[in-house]
């Protein structure tokens, strides 16, 4: 049995849950989102808790189980709490800032970049020129914030860029002078 399948989801207060045919609907104080699963798992409402069972115990099954019990668990915390990814921005005269929905980021180009945000993600830039990346859904947090990293990613010489909040870069050590 799978370790992480057996558990089961317990539902906050303000959350709704409404099984269909192969989706699971969920709905709460910061959104809606809803999760397709296969025929392989059964998911059920107990209670106050959502159960993820597998009909069979075919290899595809059991690894289905604990993968669908996660997604679901990951929707009900996002539309519960919602997910947050930080970045940061370091380099003399780099800073961003809010236009509209979107991202202004102006980041050592000889032009601004103009980041849109896809929807149900939401930016906030904090003191410092911190990045604040939020949203419902889990995996769409964690590659926005990855694209806009992507834009200037941390050199590994000075360290300056767009980086995670708590990062560590490891510097390369530049060319040393050659005594004679």
């Amino acid at each position: 049995m799978s370790r992480i399948g057996k558990k089961p989801i317990p539902l906050p207060e303000g959350v709704e849950v409404k099984l269909e045919r192969n989706k699971c609907r969920i709905k709460g104080p910061k959104g809606e989102t809803v999760v397709p699963f296969m025929g392989r798992v059964k998911v059920e409402k107990k209670d106050n808790t959502i159960v993820v069972s597998r009909k069979g115990e075919d290899r595809q099954s059991r690894a289905y189980h604990g993968l669908y019990r996660s997604l679901i668990a990951n929707a009900v915390q996002g539309v519960y709490k919602g997910y947050e990814k930080k970045l940061e921005l370091k380099g003399t005269g780099y800073h961003a800032e809010i236009r509209g929905k979107g991202l202004m980021l102006d980041v050592g180009f000889s032009h601004q970049i103009f980041f849109s945000p896809p929807e149900g993600i939401n930016f906030s830039v904090g003191k410092g020129n911190v990045i604040s990346v939020s949203g419902v859904d889990k995996q769409l947090v964690g590659q926005v914030a990855a694209k806009i990293r992507a834009i200037r990613p941390p050199d590994v010489y000075k360290g300056i860029g767009i980086r995670y909040v708590g990062e560590v870069i490891h510097l390369k050590p530049g060319k040393s002078a050659r005594s004679v």
